[in-house]
């Protein structure tokens, strides 16, 4: 919401919907290509769970201090602003970062018959359309919890950001270091 203060609903609306489209064919590409792209760049998925919760725990400590920042926009860049937002930061990597990338990826590999398969994208799908609900909805809900509820519901969830982030770091370590003990 603090990103699209300055834009009018339609242009919320622009933003939201553009940003969830992107977001869906960043998260089918890599679910179809990203063990291709792994092989090719010689990366573990562990090694991406590691880098993820790096980058979560520190969007977590954001939060946690309440530190998102307004931008101010004037009228002439508003264009180009809505354009600018809704691929980087909206779609990527706040609703598609390295998370859901990563998540994306090891799922696709764990779905092991196209009948799987199908329930992951339509999973994925589902979940694009709630999150844009909730951008949609944004300012009834904002308006609904007041100045005081936002700012406990963004440090509770900077919090919960910051413990899914410790288990992605770990989650990611764990078999890392068993490796490296393996070989010594």
């Amino acid at each position: 919401m603090t990103l699209t203060a300055d834009l009018n609903p339609q242009q919320r609306v622009r933003t939201a919907r553009k940003a969830v489209l992107v977001s869906f064919f960043v998260l089918l590409l890599f679910a179809l290509s990203g063990q291709l792209l792994f092989n090719f760049f010689n990366i573990s998925v562990n090694s991406f769970r590691i880098v993820g919760g790096v980058i979560f725990f520190i969007m977590g400590m954001d939060m946690l201090q309440a530190r998102l920042s307004r931008v101010k926009v004037a009228d002439e860049e508003v264009k180009s602003y809505v354009n600018d937002i809704s691929i980087t930061p909206l779609a990527i990597p706040m609703i598609c970062g390295p998370g859901a990338i990563t998540n994306a990826i090891v799922l696709m590999e764990d779905a092991t018959s196209f009948d799987l398969e199908l329930v992951l994208f339509s999973v994925m799908a589902l979940v694009m359309m709630l999150t844009f609900i909730i951008l949609f909805a944004a300012n009834r809900i904002i308006h609904f919890l007041g100045e005081t509820g936002n700012a406990v519901l963004m440090r509770l969830m900077g919090l919960i950001v910051m413990v899914i982030a410790v288990e992605f770091f770990f989650a990611g370590l764990k078999p890392i270091m068993l490796d490296i003990l393996q070989q010594v």
